[in-house]
C-alpha cells in the first residue's frame, strides 16, 4: 500500500537518486523543475514514509490546434515495487488531476523501442494518439 501526494523539494534527493538508478543521467535541476506551480508532480511513498516512485506532468494546449490535454512527462516506480499497482496508481492520480481542471486527454512520448512503458501505458488504457511525432538529426 502507497500514500500518494504531491512532491515536495524534501523528496528530490530521492527522486532524483531513483531516476539516476534507472536512466544513467543525473537531472537534478530537471526535477527542481517539475516543482512549478503549473505542473502535477506526484510522489507515492510507502508506509514506512519511503520513495516508491513518482509521475510528472501538466496541461497543455499543443501546437498545431490541438485542444488542451494532460501529458505525462516522466514516471519512475522502484524496481522493487514494479508489477504491485505503484504505477497504476499514480497515473489514476494524475489524470484525476488533469480531469478536475477539465481536460479529456492524456497523452504522453514514448520510445518505440521502450517495451516496458509501453506496455506500462497499454496496461492503463493508452493507445496511439493523433499525432505524429517527427524527427531530425542536426549533427
Amino acid at each position: 500500500m502507497v500514500r500518494i501526494r504531491p512532491a515536495q523539494a524534501t523528496d528530490l534527493p530521492a527522486i532524483s537518486a531513483l531516476d539516476r538508478r534507472e536512466t544513467g543521467a543525473d537531472k537534478p535541476d530537471y526535477w527542481r523543475e517539475m516543482l512549478a506551480p503549473e505542473r502535477v508532480f506526484l510522489v507515492a511513498e510507502t508506509e514506512d514514509g519511503a520513495l516508491a516512485g513518482f509521475i510528472a506532468g501538466e496541461i497543455r494546449a499543443w501546437e498545431f490546434g490541438q485542444p488542451a490535454a494532460g501529458w505525462v512527462f516522466a514516471i519512475q516506480i522502484d524496481p522493487k515495487l514494479r508489477l504491485k499497482g505503484v504505477g497504476s496508481d499514480l497515473f489514476a492520480a494524475i489524470v484525476a488531476r488533469f480531469k478536475a481542471r477539465d481536460v479529456t486527454r492524456v497523452r504522453t512520448l514514448v520510445d518505440r523501442k521502450d517495451h516496458l512503458i509501453l506496455s506500462f501505458f497499454r496496461a492503463q488504457g493508452m493507445v496511439a494518439g493523433p499525432s505524429l511525432q517527427l524527427d531530425m538529426d542536426v549533427t
